[in-house]
């Protein structure tokens, strides 16, 4: 009777990235190991949207239903200006029909906590606390040493962790950050029947150096993002930030100053929004880099979970050959293109909503509509 060695891979981060990996991975019969460097897990941050790449891919990890029933379908988006006049309104029906599934905005938290649920049934709990430091390579597998001394040996070792990884300093140095020129406050709220009339599904207020989104989240709940141009780090402190919100909203179309009432001060974030220059490569010998770690990318799409889940899904694919060094390679020979597109197209978004002079407002509307319809040729289907 002969054995089979199941191969193993060591992930680290128990991110969306990470635990979409695991997922991908345990359908080919890998055993894998997840590690995160937080001593619990809990996903900060408010909503996620999924558009309909990314919701095809979950429904090949299998987890697609559960998403739909816990988030919220994306029945219109409105382009709007400051004072609530409609711009343009995105056509999410006809994009329904075309790729097969709506769009969904869901809680990052619930949303993990439907992936860590599903990855645990079969792989056991995710390691936290545990910090890794650095990676050995052999020809027979790569060891993780983690900084509380232990070390754990694999056939393939996936870095998952995020902007600041770790694992891609280890194998590509140190790189800057790019920082956008504008930083996001973050909240949820609850929603009324005002907010609910007004919101029509979900919509995007552009201002001079400024906007906000609002979208419905399910449950009762609404996601909001306020994206303001400001020197690096000039945010306010948590303790003002709603009434810096307020003042700064001020005047605008009611429900944006609605959302920002309802909201519980105390949970407001705030961020810098920052990406990194792309790689020339991911991966050396047995080791890569995925999601984030791999191709950080402004929000401006929505697209930087769903690059992430995509990810995953041609990764295992291309492990499914035994030469693990030659299916990284093919894996990011796969991916490079698309996602270096969108992450150049996220920039390009991001300068023209966030425009300050009043000359070049008006013909970013069109401009911008058009940079929308043509990521439609990008979504993986």
């Amino acid at each position: 009777m002969v054995t089979v060695t199941r191969r193993k891979a060591n992930i680290v981060g128990a991110g969306i990235g990470g635990l979409c990996t695991a997922l991908s991975l345990q359908k080919q019969g890998w055993q894998v190991s997840i590690y995160d460097k937080a001593t619990s897990l809990r996903e900060a941050g408010a909503g996620i949207v999924l558009a309909a790449n990314a919701m095809k891919a979950l429904d090949r990890l299998g987890v697609g239903e559960i998403v739909r029933q816990v988030g919220a379908p994306v029945v219109h988006a409105d382009i709007r200006t400051w004072d609530g006049k409609l711009i343009t309104r995105l056509p999410a029906a006809k994009q329904a029909v075309r790729y097969g599934t709506q769009s969904y905005v869901i809680h990052r938290a619930d949303l993990q906590a439907i992936l860590v649920q599903t990855v645990t049934m079969t792989s056991g709990p995710i390691q936290t606390n545990k910090q890794w430091i650095d990676g050995i390579q052999s020809d027979q597998g790569v060891i993780s040493i983690f900084e509380d001394g232990t070390q754990e040996e694999a056939d393939v070792l996936i870095g998952a962790d995020g902007i600041h990884s770790a694992v891609r300093e280890r194998l590509f140095g140190p790189s800057q950050l790019h920082y956008s020129g504008y930083i996001a406050l973050r909240g949820v709220c609850s929603k009324d029947e005002e907010q609910d009339a007004n919101l029509g599904g979900g919509f995007e207020a552009l201002g001079p150096g400024k906007r906000f989104g609002l979208s419905s989240l399910g449950n009762g709940r609404l996601f909001w993002f306020a994206a303001i141009n400001a020197t690096q780090g000039d945010f306010p402190p948590l303790a003002e930030r709603k009434s810096e919100l307020l003042q700064l909203f001020h005047g605008w179309y009611k429900p944006v100053l609605s959302a920002i009432e309802a909201t519980e001060a105390s949970t407001i974030l705030a961020h810098d929004i920052v990406d990194r220059s792309p790689l020339s490569r991911w991966s050396s010998g047995r080791m890569t880099l995925l999601g984030d770690a791999a191709h950080p990318m402004l929000p401006n799409l929505g697209q930087g979970g769903a690059q992430a889940i995509e990810d995953a899904i041609v990764l295992a694919r291309c492990l499914q050959h035994q030469d693990i060094p030659a299916a990284l390679v093919a894996y990011e020979k796969e991916r490079m293109t698309r996602v270096n597109r969108i992450v150049r197209l996220s920039r390009t978004m991001g300068r023209m909503v966030q425009l300050e002079n009043s000359f070049l407002i008006y013909g970013r509307f069109l401009v911008g509509c058009a940079l929308y319809k043509s990521l439609r040729s990008y979504y993986w289907i």
